[in-house]
């Protein structure tokens, strides 16, 4: 009979086990948005639109959205947003140094705003987005890319749900 509870213990104890660890999740979505507004943050690189961008915003944010606001000198404001879960693609054209970080959408999911224009307002949608970034290596920026993947994946298994 000892021997029956104490494999019973066991037992249990295994299946709660397995139980929590079915539930837990070791890394959330906040960790990876928070991980890439930090870097792109990090490694933005002003300089290469230092004569025409006054100042910038770039944000990622903890609900899945990336934002990029620029100023310009002469008033004009350009404004990018994309929900981080329709991520496809990206690429990196520069050197370690300089370079420009193109993230791909799935479709026309970015949302391109200008202000104050000499065209005037303008609305429209985009299927990339391009930050200009420096010091970048390719560890930095396969981390980048499997941040944005595990962003995409749980976002399209929050959607299903």
């Amino acid at each position: 009979m000892k021997k029956f509870t104490l494999c019973l213990k066991i037992s249990l104890l295994s299946a709660f086990c397995m139980f929590l660890c079915a539930f837990s999740d070791p890394e959330s979505m906040e960790q990876y948005a928070i991980y890439l507004h930090k870097t792109l943050t990090d490694h933005y690189d002003s300089s290469q639109e230092s004569d025409q961008v006054k100042r910038y915003e770039l944000n990622v944010t903890n609900n899945g959205f990336c934002r990029y606001k620029r100023y310009f000198n002469n008033g004009k404001t350009e404004y990018f947003a994309f929900k981080l879960s329709k991520f496809k693609d990206m690429d990196y054209y520069g050197t370690t140094t300089s370079g420009k970080l193109y993230i791909h959408t799935k479709g026309d999911d970015v949302i391109v705003q200008t202000y104050k224009d000499r065209g005037g307002d303008v609305d429209s949608m985009a299927t990339q987005l391009v930050i200009p970034l420096k010091n970048m290596e390719a560890e930095d920026l396969n981390l980048i890319r499997d941040n944005l993947n595990k962003i995409n994946a749980g976002g399209s298994i929050s959607q299903k749900l």
